[in-house]
């Protein structure tokens, strides 16, 4: 046997081993419901990896529904789409903008609340099955809604759907109760560099 050859073998055991210890691992987890995620830290991405997760539900033919509570009348890319193609998914966007725009402090509360009572009617209708609630981080961040409030729900929600929550400075006690928690960190950004925002990119 080749030097070549007894590489290829060695390496061939070696993907066996770790192929029978992968099955062993994964016939371990049995558990399955739904799972609320957050999506939080100071780096680009958080919403982009929440609507991935929602093409791929949709792909499965799952029913997925949409809540931006910040960007207001921001025109992005996913709200074009989205409005775009409402046959795809429930998509609204609830948010008058962020607090140094609207400089409306009632207004900013009347705004969350309803963006949560639309959030909560989705997540109880047995019809969705992946919801994302965009930003809600940074309206708790803000208290502009009681954070008790949002655990409790949460605690209690149906364990039929997966829920996803975004925004960066994600609440202790958010993050306490989550089923999995990615922190989004930043190691260079081109706003620092003096570019603006960029069309596909960052909306």
């Amino acid at each position: 046997m080749s030097e070549t050859e007894a590489d290829f073998a060695a390496h061939n055991a070696r993907m066996k081993r770790v192929q029978a210890a992968r099955e062993r691992i994964q016939a371990r987890h049995t558990l399955e419901r739904g799972l609320l995620i957050v999506h939080t830290g100071n780096g680009k991405g958080k919403s982009s990896s929440a609507f991935g997760m929602a093409i791929r539900s949709l792909g499965w033919g799952m029913k997925v529904g949409i809540v931006q509570y910040v960007k207001g009348s921001w025109e992005t890319g996913e709200k074009n789409f989205f409005q775009a193609n409402p046959d795809l998914l429930t998509f609204e966007v609830m948010g008058d903008g962020f607090t140094w725009d609207t400089q409306d402090r009632a207004r900013d509360i009347a705004s969350a609340r309803a963006a949560w009572e639309r959030s909560k009617a989705l997540i109880l209708d047995p019809a969705y099955d992946f919801i994302i609630l965009d930003e809600l981080n940074i309206v708790l961040r803000q208290d502009t809604l009681p954070i008790a409030e949002i655990v409790d729900f949460m605690r209690d929600r149906p364990l039929t759907k997966h829920i996803c929550i975004t925004g960066r400075n994600a609440k202790p006690e958010l993050l306490e109760i989550a089923d999995l928690v990615t922190e989004f960190g930043e190691v260079k950004h081109p706003f620092k560099a003096g570019f603006k925002a960029q069309k596909g990119v960052e909306y």
